[in-house]
C-alpha cells in the first residue's frame, strides 16, 4: 500500500526532504505488514530492499553451520535495516524475523539510490542513524565486559527507554515495544532464568512494572542508572 505523506514527514529518516522527494517516496515506496514469525530477510539472500519499521518488533540473528543461533539485535519502531547490502552490494548478513505483527516501509534499490543521489538530506539522516547504531554497539560491548547481569539488564532497559520511551504525565516512561524475558536474555547474553530473577527483583523494588503485552514502564530510572555503575 502507498505511504502517506504525513507518515513520512513524521519520521527522522525523511525529515527535511523537499516536496518533490516526499512525493517520490510516497509514490515509489510501499507499506507492508507481516505476521508474527515472518522472515523479512534471510542470511545470504541478495540485498535489493531497504526497510524501516513503522510498528512492531523484529529480531536480528544469525545461525552458524553447527546450528547455533546468535542473537544480534532487537529492532523496533523507527529502526532501519537492509541499507548495508544496498550500499556495498553484498548479500544479507543476518536473518530478520518479526516478533509480533509488524508494519514496514519498504524501498527498492532504485528508490533508495535515487534518494541517496538526489540530495544530501536523506544521506545525512541515514548516516546519523548508522552512527547512533555504531555508538550503541560500542556501549554494549563495554557493558558486557564490565557489568554483571543486574547491571546489563538495567542498562538495556534504560537504552530502550531512551530510544523508544514515551514519557507519561506522572514522569514515568513507557517502553511500548514487546520485550519478553527471552528477548532480554538474548540481548544481555544471560540465561532466561537468571534474567527472570533480575526482573522480579526490579519489580519488587518498584523500579519497573511489566504489563500483559510485555511493555515495560520505568518508574525509578535513577535507581536503574546506579545499578549500571
Amino acid at each position: 500500500m502507498p505511504i502517506e505523506l504525513e507518515t513520512l514527514k513524521s519520521l527522522p529518516l525523511f525529515r527535511g526532504l523537499t516536496s518533490e522527494q516526499y512525493q517520490y517516496v510516497s509514490e515509489h515506496g510501499r507499506k507492508r505488514t507481516h505476521r508474527i514469525g515472518d522472515a523479512i530477510v534471510r542470511k545470504e539472500d541478495p540485498g535489493e530492499t531497504f526497510y524501516m519499521i513503522l510498528q512492531g518488533t523484529a529480531k536480528v540473528s544469525t545461525t552458524f553451520s553447527d546450528g547455533k543461533e546468535v542473537f544480534l539485535a532487537l529492532l523496533a519502531t523507527g529502526d532501519t535495516f537492509g541499507e548495508m547490502s544496498l550500499i556495498d552490494q553484498s548479500a544479507r548478513a543476518a536473518d530478520v524475523i518479526t516478533q509480533e505483527p509488524t508494519t514496514l516501509i519498504v524501498l527498492d534499490r532504485t528508490t533508495f539510490n535515487h534518494l541517496m543521489d538526489s540530495g544530501s538530506v536523506f544521506a545525512r539522516n541515514l548516516l546519523q542513524i548508522l552512527a547512533r547504531r555504531l555508538r550503541l554497539a560500542n556501549v554494549r560491548i563495554q557493558a558486557l565486559a564490565t557489568l554483571d547481569v543486574y547491571g546489563l539488564v538495567a542498562r538495556q532497559i534504560l537504552e530502550f527507554a531512551d530510544l523508544y520511551g514515551q514519557p507519561q504525565l506522572n514522569g514515568e516512561v513507557l517502553i511500548p515495544i514487546r520485550l519478553t524475558q527471552t528477548n532480554m536474555a538474548e540481548l544481555v547474553g544471560a540465561s532466561r532464568e537468571r534474567v527472570n530473577q533480575v526482573m522480579v527483583a526490579y519489580r519488587q523494588k518498584e523500579y519497573i512494572t511489566v504489563d500483559a503485552a510485555y511493555h515495560i514502564t520505568v518508574h525509578l530510572p535513577e535507581d536503574l542508572k546506579r545499578r549500571c555503575q
